[in-house]
């Protein structure tokens, strides 16, 4: 069952939020994780896991490399 984007946008945008504390209003679908919010790899893996919890997705070590941004985190959980 595909999730809707929206939610995935406001539930990765609150784990941004809660596990980082970059400010809500910084976050948008086109921003990279690395270059833009500033995301090293670590918080990243905790931010997929969070995620995979919240939305009961599994996200594949393999697709990992693949969400360089925001959209592309939405578009992978919205469709899982």
């Amino acid at each position: 069952m595909a999730l809707d984007k929206n939610d995935v946008l406001e539930g990765l945008t609150e784990i941004i939020v809660e596990e980082t504390g970059i400010d809500a209003d910084q976050i948008a679908l086109d921003k990279s994780f690395a270059d833009d919010l500033d995301i090293d790899s670590l918080s990243m893996m905790t931010i997929l896991a969070l995620a995979e919890d919240r939305f009961d997705v599994e996200i594949p070590d393999d697709a990992v490399a693949g969400l360089t941004t925001l959209a592309d985190a939405v578009d992978h959980i919205a469709g899982a």
